[in-house]
């Protein structure tokens, strides 16, 4: 839809104003005297001095008649033919003829004159001469109200009525009422508002749905939390009552009680620190401390901190890495987040397993992967796979579990990094994590 500007508008409608009392004008022109000339013709005005004069000269010749009704109804025809009007009063100023008594003063120019015969005033006459402009008049004055109206009703339907769906627009979604229509305008500036009004009413349903969303997700949160707490601290406190009432007497069972207890309290240390990471990566801004580090050695470091739990359950974990695979990040972070993956697919993969570590410069990118021989991730899994405190099975047991923030936490890390990181599954089974980080060459 083509638009004009606010000032082609109003150059528009001054130009309106004037043209249609102008049309009117030359119509009514034209109407009267069936030419489109506004000069005054000579030979019009010759025959309208020819005619006043003949009325003169038959009055002035005539006043015997004056009475005669005869000699009135060729002075009426005459006076007809030239559009005048007469009027003749005696010396004693008794009216005795009047040719249109209903149109007094409808005429603009008059002519007077008193008929003197022989030392002796006769009568006074007065001639009317037919008003030339008056139609004109009333038609500019037509042209002026309509060209006025019409603006008036254009105004109100391309400037006041869009102002005013938009004022109710706004008040609408002040109250909650995010369904608006908002009105288009022929108007260029009208139609920019528009246009930047639906931006911000799209912006505002975003950070609508953006709060709702980390609304729902701060109650997860918490109920999640709660919940991972409150098994260990409910483990952690049994155990102690049973030491304290003296339940465990044996020392085999005293040292399973204060097992116990230790595990259930390094369960809560982990899921605190998880919290701890998860909040400074997401809400708060964590300073990198960057330096060129060799990611062959973090896959290296991640790999022999985990060894000790892959041994206990018989799991083999390969490191496939190439050399010079250089890169600019905070090394502890890093360590941080692969040994979270590693972590998470010793937990997953079963007993006399393996792992696969593999890691290569491509162009700019270092890419690693890692792999297990577990059963892979779920339809469902891939999709909420990287969502905070979200655990794939279905019982919130932590011995397998974990705390449901680990690849979060990675996830974040990478980014932070400039890279990313991805879940999938490997097409000879069991789960694939890969991702990617920029390069630092070391030229």
């Amino acid at each position: 839809m083509r638009t004009l500007r606010i000032r082609t508008f109003t150059l528009l409608c001054f130009f309106f104003i004037q043209l249609v009392p102008w049309i009117f004008f030359v119509t009514a022109h034209f109407m009267e005297t069936k030419t489109l000339s506004f000069t005054k013709s000579q030979p019009q005005d010759e025959l309208l001095q020819r005619h006043l004069t003949e009325i003169i000269h038959l009055i002035e010749t005539n006043s015997d008649k004056w009475r005669d009704p005869n000699w009135q109804n060729e002075l009426h025809t005459q006076l007809r033919q030239a559009k005048m009007e007469a009027a003749i009063v005696s010396a004693s100023d008794q009216e005795i003829y009047r040719s249109n008594p209903e149109r007094d003063g409808a005429m603009s120019s008059i002519e007077r004159f008193s008929v003197i015969a022989d030392g002796h005033l006769l009568g006074k006459v007065v001639i009317s001469l037919p008003k030339s402009n008056t139609v004109q008049i009333i038609a500019v004055v037509a042209g002026v109200l309509l060209a006025f109206f019409i603006i008036a009703v254009a105004m109100r339907r391309f400037l006041l009525k869009p102002l005013e769906r938009m004022s109710l627009a706004a008040r609408q979604i002040a109250a909650g009422d995010w369904d608006v229509k908002l009105p288009r305008s022929r108007i260029t500036e009208i139609s920019e508002v528009r246009d930047g009004f639906e931006v911000m009413v799209k912006g505002l349903q975003q950070s609508f749905r953006k709060q709702a969303e980390l609304e729902e997700e701060r109650r997860f949160v918490i109920g999640a939390v709660a919940h991972d707490l409150r098994t260990p601290l409910f483990a952690l406190r049994g155990y102690l009552d049973g030491l304290e009432q003296g339940i465990a007497q044996s020392p085999e069972k005293i040292a399973k009680y204060l097992a116990v207890c230790k595990e259930k309290s390094a369960q809560l240390d982990r899921l605190v620190e998880d919290l701890f990471t998860f909040t400074k990566m997401e809400y708060l801004e964590m300073k990198l401390h960057s330096k060129t580090i060799d990611f062959k050695r973090i896959l290296q470091k991640s790999i022999d901190s985990l060894s000790p739990l892959a041994r206990q359950k018989h799991i083999v974990i390969s490191n496939h890495a190439a050399d010079d695979c250089f890169i600019s990040g905070d090394m502890h972070l890093l360590e941080r987040s692969i040994s979270n993956l590693l972590d998470n697919a010793v937990r997953h993969t079963p007993s006399y397993g393996e792992i696969v570590v593999q890691c290569y410069i491509d162009h700019d990118c270092v890419k690693f992967t890692i792999r297990d021989t577990g059963p892979g991730f779920s339809p469902e899994e891939l999709q909420r796979v990287f969502e905070p405190l979200y655990r794939g099975e279905q019982s919130r047991n932590r011995s397998t579990g974990g705390s449901g923030l680990g690849l979060t936490i990675s996830r974040t890390i990478i980014k932070r990094h400039g890279g990313e990181l991805a879940a999938g599954n490997h097409s000879e089974g069991g789960a694939l994590l890969s991702g990617w980080l920029p390069a630092n060459n070391q030229d």
